[in-house]
């Protein structure tokens, strides 16, 4: 960064960690954001489709040229500005080692940014926070979705350790917004922000969500602040994803809004009138694919209805499958992947009563994974007769598909939900959609 003369402060951020959630909340800072006037630049992942959604014009892609020149950029610091400092920090012979794919792809979002004069950054963690490399970031505010136990074997195999590591996002004397927690996590944060004298919003104490209303269109929520610093009371709002979870998200992408940009109210660039108007229209309008994405090819009759959601933690499985049965019923067909440092065990566990076929495949190929064992800590728990392992992921698609229109003994057509992976929901979006 600091060959490329700092790009990462080319404009103010907004960073955000978390287990799970994190990347919704930052597509929702963004849409809105984007809403009320502000030019802004979305880094998130992992991509669905295209790895360009990593680095984003809020949901669009920059022009190619924006990439092309930041490409040419990064090259120029890699390759010409970094050996030229004889640093043995980067001599792979002495023990160094050269740039990661994760610290040139986030460096390239950053020089993207800059490229473009965005007004705002929205940045999404990879892994963890203390040392990923977005935290080269001194945000106007962070904000820390739910921690669950994942990636232990890098980030600690307990919640008060891995907790730490997302900690590391709160910068000094600058506030942080914090989903619900347990109480091991909520230790660690308070102390933390203590520690950084940074403000903390703890979302449970500052802000009620009601009228919670969940259909297969989207969610409809309430929302009220009784931090007068907020300024809403009982407003609505709509996004076109279904979840009580999207809504939670919602609400701390607002909060963390009306920390960062309390002007926005009065600001004459906006697109509306005035804040709430561009909260409203920027949730409206938000499109994340694979989060609990509709994925039937509608001009089909008689097409089950085919769902995919990128829930790869125990807890985001559990809601993930609560709205799929809330909006379409109990006993339909799941294709489920994972990669290998997953807990699938207590996945199993979570899945397998709400569903009447099961089909483990494999998630992609980017991570390492092992459908075999995921197969037989199915079958198991859920017992082979419902079980199968179609390892080719076209193949359980077609498979499964099958199995929603016979499998029913009422003639009705069951509906199908593939998740465990980003990975997995990026294969059978490519495969449906034929995108």
């Amino acid at each position: 960064m600091k060959l490329a003369d700092r790009p990462d402060k080319c404009a103010p951020s907004i960073h955000i960690a978390g287990s799970k959630g994190k990347g919704s909340v930052t597509s929702m800072l963004s849409a809105m954001l984007s809403a009320a006037g502000f030019k802004t630049a979305r880094y998130m992942s992992p991509h669905v489709i295209n790895i360009r959604e990593r680095i984003c014009l809020n949901s669009k892609y920059f022009d190619e040229e924006i990439y092309r020149s930041a490409g040419d950029e990064l090259r120029h610091a890699i390759d010409v500005l970094l050996p030229a400092l004889d640093n043995p920090l980067f001599d792979t012979n002495s023990g160094g080692c050269e740039p990661t794919f994760w610290e040139l792809i986030t460096m390239l979002f950053f020089l993207c940014a800059r490229k473009e004069k965005c007004d705002v950054m929205v940045v999404e963690t990879g892994m963890g926070g203390r040392l990923d490399s977005t935290n080269v970031l001194d945000p106007l505010v962070s904000v820390i979705t739910l921690i669950e136990l994942e990636h232990t074997s890098i980030l600690g195999d307990t919640i008060t350790a891995i907790a730490s590591e997302k900690a590391g996002i709160i910068k000094q004397s600058k506030p942080v917004i914090l989903a619900k927690q347990n109480d091991e996590a909520l230790e660690v944060f308070k102390k933390i922000s203590k520690e950084k004298n940074s403000a903390l919003f703890y979302f449970p104490e500052i802000a009620e969500l009601s009228d919670i209303n969940i259909s297969a269109k989207g969610t409809e929520f309430s929302l009220s602040f009784n931090n007068p610093f907020f300024k809403i009371k009982n407003l609505s709002f709509s996004l076109p994803i279904p979840g009580k979870v999207q809504a939670e998200n919602a609400a701390l992408a607002i909060a963390a809004i009306k920390t960062a940009f309390p002007q926005i109210d009065n600001d004459a660039n906006s697109v509306c009138a005035n804040s709430v108007c561009a909260l409203k229209k920027g949730l409206a309008d938000l499109k994340i694919p694979g989060r609990f994405e509709k994925i039937t090819q509608t001009e089909f009759e008689k097409q089950p209805p085919f769902i995919i959601d990128g829930a790869h933690t125990p807890e985001s499985l559990s809601f993930c499958i609560e709205t799929f049965c809330s909006i379409y019923g109990e006993g339909g067909v799941l294709i489920f992947g994972c990669a290998a440092d997953k807990d699938a065990q207590t996945m199993v566990r979570i899945a397998h009563p709400h569903f009447t076929k099961i089909i483990i495949t494999l998630p992609g190929t980017f991570k390492i994974s092992d459908p075999e064992k995921v197969y037989e800590t199915f079958v198991k728990i859920a017992g082979q007769e419902k079980t199968e392992l179609v390892k080719n992921t076209q193949e359980a698609v077609k498979k499964a598909q099958k199995a929603a229109k016979t499998q029913n003994q009422e003639g009705k057509i069951l509906p199908i939900l593939g998740t465990g992976s980003f990975y997995l929901v990026s294969e059978i979006r490519k495969f449906i959609l034929k995108d």
